[in-house]
């Protein structure tokens, strides 16, 4: 394993500084889909990026944002790749992150307990007395809500409401 240089190890922290275009809320370090950098010289870099899922539309401006931020920090050269193994998972977004998510009235991915394929269920919409690890209001907190659609502003996200405060939220699908 290569260990990062000082130089390499701050514009990690710089291109991870870059807000996510679909959620501003988050920078791509929260949102856990900066892989690596890595110096190619003296001022040019290459930049792994990983999608949340495949042919996400904000990749481009992700990559845009992060060799205009590099760029200003004196990299002449800035090489974003596009890496999809392994695949972004919700487990990637870190706990700041899913405090943000919450405080912008998001409710975070609940976490995953294993590594393998996310099942599909199909079955109620709304949540059940006694579920394991209920789906919270970001609001009120209350664990009684319903989906109203499986897709909400973002492919990655759904559209619930909660059936104590009565107001709808967006749900980051767990990955």
């Amino acid at each position: 394993m290569v260990t990062a240089t000082a130089l390499e190890t701050e514009l990690l922290e710089l291109a991870g500084s870059v807000p996510d275009p679909e959620l501003p809320v988050l920078s791509l370090q929260e949102l856990g889909v900066l892989r690596a950098v890595r110096l190619r010289g003296a001022d040019a870099v290459d930049v792994d990026l990983t999608p949340t899922y495949t042919g996400c539309p904000a990749v481009e401006a992700m990559s845009l944002d992060i060799e205009r931020v590099l760029r200003e920090h004196g990299m002449r050269e800035v090489t974003v790749r596009t890496v999809l193994a392994p695949a972004w998972s919700t487990d990637d977004i870190t706990d700041e992150g899913r405090r943000k998510l919450r405080e912008f009235g998001i409710a975070p991915p609940r976490e995953r307990r294993d590594s393998g394929p996310v099942a599909l269920t199909l079955g109620p919409t709304r949540t059940l007395p006694g579920e394991p690890d209920p789906l919270h209001c970001p609001h009120c907190g209350s664990a009684d809500t319903e989906l109203l659609s499986r897709f909400s502003s973002t492919a990655c996200k759904a559209l619930r409401r909660c059936l104590d405060c009565r107001e709808p939220f967006d749900h980051f699908k767990e990955l």
